[in-house]
């Protein structure tokens, strides 16, 4: 079976009883084996999630896209959706731990069944079935349950022993619940994916984990009915989205009003690319650029926050410090995402041009905004897994030190703590924490913290934020307040004008 007609949106999620259930191999192994069927596929992933996105667009040759209706709002994760998935043969949503499990044990918030129900998906439910037979039969049904509004269109299982056991899961599922299980995976250690945070992205850009893709997609087609999930995703309905633009945010746009924040674009007023020094004309170029360091060890970027800061009007310039690339010339600003600097700590700290260029930025107020592993490369030096030691930006005066041990995890809701070219006082930005290193400032109680951060542990203050400087642990979703994304390329080309007039 192919599809023909694209205007149907055809489209599925793949969702866990719980993490570990197998979702992210079905979801490669479908993704990899519709492609080979010569379908355009689009990846999609619920939750705040880096990696994941990367395997789909590793296996589809497409950017994946986040969906996440805490960290922007139901609208924009609908609109985020219909942009992405148009054009395209069929669009597979990977989804988060649990099919029910997010923000909040008392409601669908965060959740993978939120993006079902907002974006109207089938749900295919993966199973693990090791140890059970009829069981497997009152697992679903529980989970048919639990939200009636929710449409869970079949199951595959997992990690069966054999053909009879297939069968006879197979058998109990279908007589209680009333859907088809289009199929099954054996039982394969082989098919573990790798620890997340151990440089997945430079295996991922080295080719190194094709043969995973690969195997996933031939486990995947050995027990499943390509044709029957096909039929499936086609079922799904119209989408009923209202037209709305990206550029809003129900809840963070009230939250900041209510904080007594307002912000207005203010593009308008440098239409003129001509400003006058002492009776002079000086051209300059009126669109502000944006250095973006993207590469190994730079690479978590939600796609959302790069294309809101190019409608804010912003061109946005790529470069790569570990190729030994410094700033490049005549830009107004950076962005360090988030990433695996302590795996390439040597390089970057022998990467003094780069190195340096983070410092004359932050000396001339540069807008510089790092979120996470570009936080980290910031302080003063970071020690890897190893112990090794490696001189950083100096910037921050700080120590990262890494650790075997998660540091943090989880949503956050990152109130500023003063006015920045990002946010103004009080005013909100929702977005999440990963990582394994902390931060040890010289003298805690000067810290000009960036953020108060609001997460299930409560409040803390996080980052730092000094001069045209904005850096924290916590990954941004410029979705959740897109009035940041304008603000800050308004101060890229404030602090572009000023050049130009100094010169």
């Amino acid at each position: 079976m192919t599809i023909t007609n694209r205007n149907t949106r055809p489209r599925l999620i793949i969702a866990g009883t719980g993490s570990g259930a197998g979702k992210t191999t079905v979801t490669l192994g479908l993704m990899r084996a519709l492609a080979q069927r010569g379908l355009s596929v689009q990846g999609f992933k619920c939750g705040p999630d880096y990696i994941d996105p990367t395997y789909h667009t590793a296996v589809t040759g497409r950017a994946s896209r986040n969906l996440d209706a805490w960290m922007t709002s139901p609208e924009y994760v609908r609109d985020t959706f219909e942009k992405a998935s148009a054009g395209h043969d069929i669009s597979i949503i990977e989804g988060v731990m649990g099919l029910y499990d997010g923000k909040d044990p008392l409601s669908n918030t965060g959740s993978t069944a939120e993006i079902a129900l907002v974006t109207q998906t089938p749900v295919i439910l993966v199973v693990d079935v090791r140890s059970m037979a009829r069981s497997a039969a009152a697992i679903v049904l529980g989970f048919q349950q639990l939200e009636p509004e929710l449409y869970i269109a079949g199951v595959i299982v997992n990690r069966c022993g054999s053909a009879g056991h297939y069968t006879i899961v197979k058998k109990a599922i279908e007589q209680m619940c009333g859907i088809p299980v289009v199929g099954w995976l054996k039982r394969d250690e082989d098919m573990s994916i790798p620890e997340r945070h151990l440089g997945l992205v430079p295996a991922i850009e080295r080719g190194e984990l094709e043969p995973l893709f690969q195997r996933a997609a031939d486990v995947l087609m050995e027990g499943t009915d390509l044709d029957l999930l096909l039929e499936l995703a086609a079922s799904a309905p119209p989408l009923n989205a209202e037209e709305v633009s990206p550029a809003t945010n129900a809840y963070t746009d009230s939250a900041n009003a209510e904080s007594g924040s307002n912000y207005d674009s203010h593009s308008d007023s440098h239409s003129d690319s001509v400003i006058h020094v002492n009776n002079r004309h000086v051209s300059y170029e009126v669109q502000p650029v944006i250095a973006v360091a993207r590469d190994a060890a730079f690479n978590f970027y939600y796609p959302d926050n790069l294309e809101l800061l190019e409608a804010a009007g912003a061109r946005l310039q790529y470069f790569s410090p570990l190729a030994g690339e410094g700033i490049p010339t005549d830009v107004d600003g950076i962005y360090l995402g988030g990433g695996f600097p302590e795996e390439f700590a040597a390089e970057i700290a022998g990467n003094q041009g780069f190195l340096e260029g983070l410092r004359q930025a932050a000396q001339s107020n540069m807008p510089l905004f790092a979120e996470c592993g570009g936080y980290m490369v910031l302080g003063e030096t970071l020690t890897n897994r190893e112990g090794i030691t490696f001189d950083m930006a100096g910037i921050i005066p700080a120590q990262v030190q890494m650790q075997k041990k998660r540091a943090a995890l989880g949503y956050r809701e990152a109130s500023s703590v003063q006015n920045s070219f990002l946010l103004k006082k009080g005013e909100v930005l929702r977005g999440h924490e990963f990582h394994y290193s902390t931060m040890t400032y010289r003298d805690e109680e000067t810290i000009p913290y960036a953020y108060e951060t609001k997460g299930l542990r409560g409040l803390k203050q996080e980052g730092y934020a000094a001069g045209n400087i904005v850096a924290g642990y916590t990954h941004v979703h410029l979705g959740s307040y897109p009035a940041a994304a304008r603000r800050w390329v308004e101060h890229c080309l404030a602090y572009r004008q000023e050049r130009y007039i100094q010169r």
